[in-house]
């Protein structure tokens, strides 16, 4: 039996990128590859911010962080992060997590963790509309 003390932290999920609820009730499963986002950029404090632009990857088919300028699949923006995700705030390395991504719902803009340009938004429109 184990009686030291430990200490463990907990955020709450900003969303207040969201416009309405409207989309939320159904979410995708992804699995996002964690190698392709920057710590500094995507996950500072050890999670993946809700709200973060994604792109598929053409090959493997796994998620990555939306990126115009690319040539790996991720130039074409296919929908948002719903919910954080926990990738190295544990110290558990993992290049491959499973979180929830939005395709259809009302964004406000200018609370996004990441900006996105005019390309991403032609990406996702008619599903995705920016408020």
């Amino acid at each position: 039996m184990d009686l030291n003390l430990k200490v463990e932290s907990f955020t709450q999920d900003r969303r207040d990128w969201l416009g309405s609820a409207h989309g939320t009730d159904a979410p995708v499963s992804i699995t996002l590859d964690v190698s392709k986002f920057t710590k500094a950029t995507h996950y500072p404090d050890g999670y993946l911010k809700s709200g973060l632009p994604l792109g598929k990857l053409t090959s493997g088919g796994k998620y990555a962080p939306y990126n115009a300028d690319a040539e790996d699949g991720t130039e074409t923006l296919v929908g948002f992060l719903f919910t954080g995700i926990d990738v190295d705030a544990r110290r558990v390395a993992s290049t491959s997590v499973v979180g929830s991504m939005l395709i259809h719902c009302f964004i406000r803009e200018a609370k996004l963790p990441v900006a996105v340009d005019a390309a991403g938004k032609t990406d996702v429109a008619g599903r995705i509309i920016f408020v």
